[in-house]
């Protein structure tokens, strides 16, 4: 591809190991990319942690670099941009007290069904994210370890939202993360986030470079490749980062600030 004008990265377990913060490594990385392009960030996470996972490590950004980052959490049902003070709302597609209502007690009661609502946990299983309800089987905090070693074939994420979604005809159900299923209005994930993106900056899907760990069939990073967008694909913030040093090889140098 061309040199790409934004580049674009999944979050967990492709910036940051699970609900932790960025490296210094991909901190520098991601400080030296905003020198010299456009740098967004789409996850299911929440804005919380996208503040601290990512903002607050950025510790040498010019208020000109933080124009140049864009955050899409939620799967991009939210899209925030620095106003100059700090970052603000583009837009938010929350959804109505209603439909959390229904997605809550459509999980829990299609988990308990199907024996996946586990008892011991890291956390909890249920959260209200404003613009998406997301299920943790194994609650908010587990460790990476044992989340892969839940559902390694993706079987009980399927099942469950086979369960789940004829009972929300006006919602999204997908499979989320190693143990996560995310809910969101109907129409909208991470293809429609990054569509929204290029909208807003004007820079079109085939300048963009997207880095993700889920883009095989069924993964939630994959609507990003089936819309057109170059993809890499990573497995794990390391391999992102070594990925990183081969792209900042070939990316103009800016002139010194």
């Amino acid at each position: 591809m061309n040199t790409p004008r934004l580049v674009a990265f999944d979050l967990d377990d492709t910036l940051a190991p699970s609900k932790g913060q960025i490296d210094d490594r991909i901190a520098d990385q991601l400080q030296e990319l905003l020198r010299r392009v456009d740098v967004a960030i789409i996850s299911g996470g929440n804005e919380d942690q996208f503040r601290t996972q990512v903002i607050a490590r950025l510790t040498a950004v010019t208020p000109a670099e933080h124009a140049r980052l864009h955050l899409l959490p939620t799967c991009g049902t939210r899209y925030l941009r620095h106003d100059g003070a700090g970052y603000s709302a583009v837009y938010a597609h929350d959804l109505t007290a209603d439909e959390k209502s229904s997605a809550l007690t459509a999980l829990r009661e299609e988990a308990e069904r199907l024996g996946v609502w586990e008892s011991e946990t890291w956390g909890e299983i249920l959260e209200d994210r404003g613009s998406q309800i997301t299920f943790s089987a194994l609650g908010q905090q587990a460790p990476r370890d044992a989340k892969h070693a839940w559902d390694p074939t993706g079987a009980k994420r399927a099942a469950l939202r086979d369960a789940v979604a004829p009972r929300l005809p006006g919602l999204e159900v997908r499979s989320g993360g190693s143990t996560s299923i995310d809910i969101t209005r109907a129409g909208i994930d991470k293809a429609y986030g990054m569509q929204k993106l290029a909208e807003h900056t004007s820079i079109p899907l085939s300048d963009m470079l997207f880095y993700g760990d889920r883009l095989d069939e069924g993964g939630n990073d994959y609507p990003v490749l089936a819309i057109g967008v170059p993809s890499i694909a990573v497995d794990g913030w390391e391999d992102t980062a070594d990925k990183l040093d081969e792209l900042l090889a070939t990316l103009p140098v800016p002139a010194a600030r």
